[in-house]
């Protein structure tokens, strides 16, 4: 079925008793022993009988159930936050003496993730160009046991050869797990081209709406059960009311994912003729950079736009405080604008020579399009940016 059927039907729990059109809010730490459950703690099936609300609950299960249709995944786990997902999905897959490679620009709280506490944990991280397929397969160790990689990487946007990526790690006999965040099931689904784990911030593009903290991990199940137990250890599951919040987000993100879809690639347009813009950084303007972008494996490029402001980040300041519809603020893929910098915030700890590695110049804005009217966008930014030489000449 279409993405816009999945996400209103997979997974909705049908209550026998009231007939619920939507699936209730089970708020309860703990369920009733009977047969099933004593029988689940002998053979170890916990992850599939109520018993306590850590080790599942009716609540997660349905939201699992819409995502990982949603992504054409076997089994998904729902964590208390993107983070919860990335961390839980990294330890379980991977020992003491392995190693990971990943890029140099992935998110950076997985980048402080990898750099800070994998080499305590015994693993070891190489980082690479992600869109050079060649710097990752001369990474490759023979103790590699994992590839972390993005579809889009925050904050410029760029596109990794994923098909190649998940070839080099087929022939490594390592896994490859992809950050769908910012495209969503609706523009990519990784798993299609060889990805064995899709990891989301569920807080994102998923839940759609700025009130509600989560993460999901979508794929096989023999990894997933890996996973879930790793998620009980490290204490990170996902509360009912969360999960509530985030099933009802997902009915709505094909709907929301095209207008976003739209506004960005049309602001994006806009900004490249403007004067006090240096660069924009959207796969929809093309580019090398995006030239392992298939059609058939992307329908959409996503609601992220980011652009360097000339005259550096005191412009790029200024800019934003004139701006009166977007929100000055971290985190993205909700239904309002959001801008902030990423100099200053997400990659703060960076050091200069890591953010010029990574290519994050003075003057870069990220904006998290949202689903309000582009033209109402548009002017705003008009008004926000300095004028254009010819109005200044005016």
């Amino acid at each position: 079925m279409a993405a816009e059927t999945l996400a209103v039907h997979a997974g909705t729990y049908e209550d026998p008793v009231t007939g619920s059109v939507g699936t209730p809010i089970f708020q309860t730490t703990t369920f009733l022993l009977d047969d099933a459950s004593y029988g689940a703690f002998s053979d170890g099936s916990l992850r599939d009988v109520p018993i306590y609300t850590r080790y599942g609950n009716p609540s997660q299960w349905s939201v699992q159930e819409k995502i990982a249709a949603l992504e054409g995944a076997e089994s998904a786990v729902v964590t208390s936050s993107g983070m919860s997902a990335i961390a839980s999905t990294v330890y379980a897959l991977t020992n003491r003496g392995s190693h990971i490679v990943s890029a140099y620009d992935v998110y950076g709280g997985t980048y402080n993730l990898l750099r800070d506490d994998m080499p305590s944990a015994g693993r070891e991280v190489t980082f690479v160009d992600a869109n050079d397929p060649q710097a990752v397969k001369s990474a490759i160790r023979p103790e590699t046991q994992l590839l972390l990689f993005e579809t889009l990487t925050n904050p410029l946007l760029k596109a990794p050869a994923l098909g190649a990526i998940s070839k080099i790690a087929r022939e490594a006999g390592a896994l490859l797990v992809v950050d769908n965040t910012f495209l969503t099931p609706v523009n990519m689904r990784p798993l299609d081209i060889g990805a064995d784990i899709v990891v989301h911030s569920a807080t994102k593009y998923l839940a759609g709406h700025s009130d509600v903290t989560a993460g999901a991990v979508v794929g096989r199940r023999k990894f997933l059960d890996r996973v879930w137990a790793q998620t009980l250890r490290f204490g990170g599951s996902l509360d009912p009311l969360s999960c509530f919040l985030l099933e009802r987000g997902l009915k709505t993100l094909p709907l929301r994912i095209k207008a976003q879809n739209d506004n960005a690639r049309r602001i994006a347009e806009y900004l490249m003729t403007h004067d006090a813009v240096a660069a924009v950084y959207h796969p929809g303007l093309g580019g090398a950079r995006y030239a392992a972008m298939e059609s058939e494996n992307y329908r959409g490029c996503g609601g992220m736009v980011s652009f360097e402001v000339k005259g550096g980040d005191a412009a790029a300041l200024a800019f934003m405080k004139r701006l009166t519809l977007p929100y000055v603020a971290t985190s993205l893929g909700g239904v309002e604008s959001l801008v902030s910098m990423p100099g200053n915030t997400s990659h703060s700890s960076l050091t200069e020579r890591q953010k010029a590695l990574i290519g994050i110049n003075p003057g870069l804005v990220r904006f998290s399009v949202g689903i309000e009217d582009v033209g109402d966008l548009i002017d705003d930014l008009r008004n926000a940016l300095p004028p254009r030489c010819e109005e200044s000449d005016r």
